[in-house]
């Protein structure tokens, strides 16, 4: 039952994530991802097959229900409706980690007002880890994760435009980060201080 409500908490955490990309880019002059259809939260408009369903099924059933995965499909951004695009872009990307953010801080505070306990408090546990794992894992500084949109900012034009364009090496390096339990040994340390710092328990981490 729990990894039911694990999958829709991560669904919801990966739709607000491309929403805010989208949102952001919207605001700084870009109808792109309103033209497309994406400024919406309803799901069947950000759902990618493999990534938002068949991943975080299978991470569950091989973790058996302790950890799940996943992302939706991006949102379409035209860089060059900004005023600034480096700049406006570097904004774009931030927008996505910081609602994961954000959104582990309303489950974090949901659960210190000591509103629910049971079975809702063990959901709002698993609404802290997912977004965390969102949120840290997507400002890695490797194309296509958010994170290369920041870096790319302080880089000169013609080197921005070429480590951008390595989003085929960098899916093949993330790849191999998670196979070597990348996971275990670099996130979840940095998410136990988290929890440590709000002196809440996980008994996964």
């Amino acid at each position: 039952m729990i990894s039911l409500f694990v999958i829709a908490i991560l669904l919801f955490s990966i739709i607000i994530h491309e929403y805010a990309h989208g949102w952001v880019a919207y605001r700084l002059g870009d109808i792109t991802p309103k033209i497309s259809g994406r400024l919406t939260l309803n799901p069947l408009a950000h759902i990618d097959i493999f990534g938002t369903i068949l991943l975080p099924i299978f991470l569950l059933i091989i973790s058996r229900g302790a950890f799940a995965f996943g992302y939706a499909k991006p949102v379409p951004i035209n860089p060059y409706n900004f005023r600034n695009p480096k700049k406006d872009m570097m904004w774009v990307g931030i927008a996505g980690p910081l609602s994961n953010f954000i959104l582990a801080l309303i489950f974090i505070l949901l659960i210190k007002l000591h509103l629910f306990v049971g079975f809702l408090y063990d959901i709002f546990i698993y609404g802290i880890l997912i977004n965390l794992i969102l949120c840290i894992f997507n400002l890695l500084p490797l194309p296509p994760l958010d994170g290369s949109r920041v870096v790319a900012t302080f880089l000169p034009y013609r080197q921005a435009l070429g480590y951008l364009k390595l989003e085929i090496v960098g899916f093949i390096i993330i790849v191999g980060l998670i196979s070597l339990g990348f996971l275990h040994w670099f996130i979840f340390p940095i998410i136990r201080v988290i929890f440590y710092l709000f002196k809440i328990e996980f008994p996964y981490l």
